[in-house]
């Protein structure tokens, strides 16, 4: 992992307002901001640590903790919640066993919800990747799980 952190610092100049950057970067090629991607940007910017944490943990997008191989945004907005949000979210609960914001022991799955996906028009919706999925029961949900299960199997 420590070669992966720093192929992606040797991208930026070593000036702090590259940071966000570089957080970003590692988020999407490990999964999740290690402890030691946060140590060796502090070395490499001179930005406190602490500052660095302040920063990654003010963010929704990045995360500090492995997320699983598949992220499933369950929209939260209006639209999604009158028409049964709250459903699927104790559904999905139920299916993967973890909490929101937990990931699966497999490392497949990590669901939360987010404040809005522009899907109103198919709520209860979705999204896993840059893929949607509208007006979701709870049928559907086991098979959209279903595929991922069989794809992650590949």
């Amino acid at each position: 992992m420590q070669d992966v952190i720093d192929r992606i610092l040797e991208n930026y100049p070593p000036e702090q307002r590259f940071s966000l950057a570089a957080m970003q970067d590692m988020q999407n090629s490990i999964g999740y901001v290690p402890r030691e991607g946060l140590e060796a940007l502090s070395l490499r910017t001179g930005r406190p640590l602490s500052t660095l944490y302040a920063m990654a943990s003010f963010y929704k997008a990045i995360s500090l903790v492995p997320r699983g191989k598949y992220v499933i945004k369950i929209c939260a907005g209006t639209a999604c919640h009158l028409k049964g949000a709250p459903l699927l979210l104790d559904k999905l609960a139920a299916l993967l066993g973890v909490g929101l914001g937990e990931t699966t022991p497999d490392g497949l799955f990590t669901y939360e919800t987010v404040g809005c996906i522009g899907a109103c028009s198919i709520a209860p919706a979705m999204m896993i990747g840059g893929r949607y999925f509208g007006k979701v029961t709870n049928e559907s949900l086991i098979a959209v799980l279903d595929e991922y299960r069989e794809e992650a199997a590949k």
